[in-house]
């Protein structure tokens, strides 16, 4: 294992485990970052606008979009998005899978309805997460220093209370990114792309047990690594954190 050695596939006759998860790893990735970019695109700025509308009709509205979004499985919104898309717009799923070196514009399009779909209760957990931080950090005594001092509202929202609030959202960003790894499983096989959630459900489903357990390695070894990256990313967002 430490060598990255995790012998034949039993199903993939011949074939070494560590080849194919290298081919299928970077699909994964990217519908995962993907996923994870466009719900944070969309909910830090819900959440902020619900903290600052507090207790108004867009915060009630915000908060039970958000609760839906954790209320509802991605399986279902895929399933639901795919039934749509067909009836409305005559979309499905490609058979044939492009690679983003090759064509970005098609790899875009095969991914953003199944990346929409795994970020949906991402979005809603990062907008949930960001309202209660911001709604902290405005009641802070330097937010009033700030405003007293005559700084411009934006200055105050963005500069000073935004960054404070974004510690816990990055914290969350790290979690969900290892449950956006796992929930490509489901909506890999829904929207038929090749990456290495569909090759586990391969594995599974004929017992290859070399690559049921590489891939449960790796996947293990991505969030852990990321996590490293998000406590060291912490000291730029708060300069008052250092680490030794």
């Amino acid at each position: 294992m430490l060598k990255g050695d995790f012998g034949t596939s039993y199903f993939y006759e011949g074939d070494q485990v560590i080849d194919d998860l290298i081919d299928r790893v970077p699909t994964t990735v990217e519908l995962a970052l993907l996923a994870l970019v466009l719900a944070s695109v969309m909910a830090v700025p819900l959440g902020v606008i619900s903290a600052l509308k507090q207790d108004t009709i867009t915060d009630y509205i915000t908060r039970v979009l958000s609760i839906t979004g954790i209320a509802t499985p991605n399986f279902w919104v895929a399933i639901m998005s795919i039934y749509f898309l067909v009836l409305f717009f005559n979309w499905a799923p490609p058979l044939a899978y492009v690679d983003p070196w090759k064509d970005p514009w098609t790899n875009f399009q095969q991914l953003i309805f199944p990346a929409l779909a795994l970020g949906t209760s991402n979005m809603a957990f990062i907008t949930r997460i960001t309202r209660s931080a911001m709604l902290e950090v405005l009641h802070e005594d330097y937010i009033r220093t700030a405003r007293s001092k005559g700084l411009s509202e934006n200055i105050v929202i963005f500069r000073h209370a935004l960054r404070n609030a974004l510690l816990p959202v990055v914290t969350l960003s790290g979690y969900e990114f290892g449950r956006l790894i796992s929930g490509t499983v489901i909506i890999e096989v829904i929207f038929l792309v090749p990456g290495m959630g569909r090759l586990l459900i391969t594995s599974i489903l004929h017992r290859d047990f070399p690559m049921i357990q590489a891939t449960i390695v790796l996947v293990a070894v991505v969030v852990l690594v990321l996590n490293l990256i998000l406590d060291l990313f912490y000291a730029y967002l708060n300069p008052r954190i250092r680490y030794n």
